[in-house]
């Protein structure tokens, strides 16, 4: 069974939206594992679907290296993002493994990411769901 890892942060509300997506397309096919940046974040993943949740630093450098796709915010890749939540070992671990990221371009911090065409979140979910996934995971 494939190890699908949703980081977030802050309200863990894109994680959630995130998580709800891929359980109604996948269901108990993948294991979905939330982790975020705080308790409040993780507990609405596990609540949105997750099959399990955990919080905070440790829990992500110890996680990110074993899952099978890491997916969240361009953001989770950013030391000091998220109002800080985001510490620089989290954004090592989450870069350094060797998991495909999918990554939706969103980001509160001020930085633009230049020749991408602004999506509601929405959007940007169906496309990680439907068709992002698939070309990492190709057998799920």
């Amino acid at each position: 069974m494939k190890r699908i890892c949703v980081i977030d942060g802050q309200g863990g509300g894109i994680g959630a939206a995130i998580l709800r997506a891929l359980k109604d397309a996948y269901g108990e096919t993948i294991e979905l594992i939330a982790l975020g940046t705080n308790a409040i974040a993780a507990a609405q993943m596990l609540k949105a679907g997750a099959n399990r949740a955990a919080s905070g630093e440790n829990a992500i450098v110890q996680t990110a290296p074993r899952v099978d796709v890491i997916v969240g915010a361009v953001s989770i890749g950013w030391a000091h993002a998220m109002l800080g939540e985001v510490t620089p070992r989290m954004a090592e671990a989450i870069m350094a493994s060797p998991a495909p990221k999918l990554f939706l371009p969103l980001t509160q911090e001020a930085v633009h990411l230049v020749g991408l065409s602004a999506e509601p979140l929405p959007h940007l979910v169906q496309a990680l769901v439907h068709k992002k996934l698939k070309e990492v995971l190709p057998d799920v």
